[in-house]
């Protein structure tokens, strides 16, 4: 990939506030090298997904779509499920009991700090390919 195309990251969360945090986190921290897109409404955002995603990170608990339903439209769509990481505001044993065999990069926890530096270091490395 050229360098000065920019990382195209998904944002798929029901909170607009929350979609808004990781767009303002992303574009802060990276700047030009990162393209966001974010949908509140899953549906819309499985109509948008192509496989040239990447990154997505994926919120679990949704109306009308949850995040298990997104994530095999994104799979469906030829997304690579390596570039997918779900966060949810249940606690982390949860989220990987659920979603370890789904082969997505990363589960997280949106609310525990210990999982918040591990994913920043997540995105790092992603952003750096």
């Amino acid at each position: 990939m050229s360098e000065d195309r920019p990382r195209r990251v998904v944002v798929v969360d029901d909170s607009s506030l929350q979609c808004a945090a990781w767009r303002n986190m992303l574009e802060r921290r990276y700047g030009l090298r990162v393209a966001v897109e974010t949908y509140t409404d899953p549906v819309v955002a499985c109509v948008q997904m192509r496989p040239d995603i990447h990154l997505m990170l994926l919120d679990w608990e949704m109306p009308v779509m949850d995040g298990q339903a997104v994530l095999a439209e994104a799979r469906r769509r030829g997304v690579n499920l390596k570039r997918v990481i779900i966060s949810s505001s249940h606690p982390a044993d949860e989220l990987h009991r659920v979603f370890d065999a789904s082969g997505c990069l990363a589960v997280i926890e949106k609310a525990e700090p210990e999982q918040q530096a591990a994913f920043m270091m997540i995105l790092d490395s992603i952003m750096r390919r």
